[in-house]
This record gives C-alpha cells, sequence and structure tokens, in this order.
C-alpha cells in the first residue's frame, strides 16, 4: 500500500457555511493498494462483492469500475465496441494514475445484462461468463503489465459464491 499523495488540506476547508447533510463515521484512509475491481454494477451483489474484496483479498481500499456486466464490458464477445472503449479509458487512467498492480475481475450469474444484452439465458451464463473473464484478462494486460484474478460469484440459496477462474 502507498499512502495518497492529494491535497487533502484543500478537502479540509470549508467551501460554504451550510452544515453537512452526512459526515461518515468511516474514517478517511489514504492508503491504496495499487489494485483495481471490475464487476457488474447490480447492486443486488455489492455487498458481498466489498465482503469478498475486503476479507478474503485484502484489497479494501482497491479502485472500483462497477458497470453493467462487469468484465465483460472488456471482451469483444460483448459485441459492443462503445462500452468496451468506454472502460479501457477509465482502467488506463487508473494504471496510469494510481499506479495499479493488479485487476481483479468479477463475473455474477444470473446477470440482467447477459440476459438482456447479450441474450444469452440465465442457465448458459457461467460458462459464457468464464469465455469473457478469460478475453477480459487478455485485453487488461494489453493495456499493461498487471497482475490478473478473475472469480465468478454464484447465487445459491441466497447466498453468493465465489470461484476462480483460471485465466
Amino acid at each position: 500500500m502507498e499512502e495518497h499523495t492529494g491535497n487533502l488540506a484543500l478537502a479540509e476547508r470549508p467551501t460554504d457555511s451550510a452544515p453537512p447533510v452526512y459526515e461518515s463515521t468511516t474514517p478517511f484512509r489514504s492508503l491504496r493498494v495499487r489494485a483495481a475491481a471490475i464487476y457488474c454494477s447490480d447492486g443486488t451483489v455489492g455487498d458481498q462483492i466489498d465482503e469478498f474484496l475486503r476479507h478474503i483479498l485484502d484489497t479494501p481500499l482497491c479502485d472500483r469500475l462497477a458497470v453493467p456486466g462487469g468484465p465483460a464490458s472488456l471482451s469483444s464477445s460483448s459485441e459492443l465496441p462503445e462500452e468496451t472503449r468506454g472502460v479501457e479509458e477509465q482502467l488506463r487512467f487508473l494504471v496510469r494514475v494510481h499506479h495499479l498492480r493488479r485487476v481483479i475481475l468479477i463475473a455474477h450469474a444470473p446477470c440482467a445484462f447477459y440476459r438482456q444484452r447479450l441474450g444469452v439465458p440465465d442457465e448458459s451464463q457461467l460458462p459464457r461468463q468464464e469465455e469473457d473473464l478469460k478475453e477480459a484478462a487478455r485485453v487488461v494486460r494489453s493495456l499493461a503489465s498487471l497482475l490478473v484474478d478473475a472469480y465468478t460469484a454464484r447465487i445459491v440459496r441466497a447466498r453468493v459464491r465465489f470461484h476462480q477462474v483460471s485465466v
């Protein structure tokens, strides 16, 4: 981890006299783990993914790219080139500015993005997601020399189970 080098003194200056709407009870931590996670923006699995990142992968302060379909947005098989370019640009920025060393890719099933945008029925999503994770890992590695880990998150009996995918 490395210390955040932004100008924290600027953030401490009040910009106006209005009281804050809310003040977080979680202290600000300026350390960076030099990792990013790319996963689906579906809020129903967000808490479980955060728990997995924090407690199992030990990346509590990683950068996050939460987009519909998650890593599918980096796969050429997604047939959505404009979305792929946008996520690649965001990742390039994070690699450059936050000096990333590691990228974590997480796909979850069932996923509405696969069902609605890509036409993949729920029962066929896992094999497709594993292929998309492999393609996304190749894209990530083409951007920079990064360690890439990939996982599927499977919803089973009201729980989310994470499985590593070899990429």
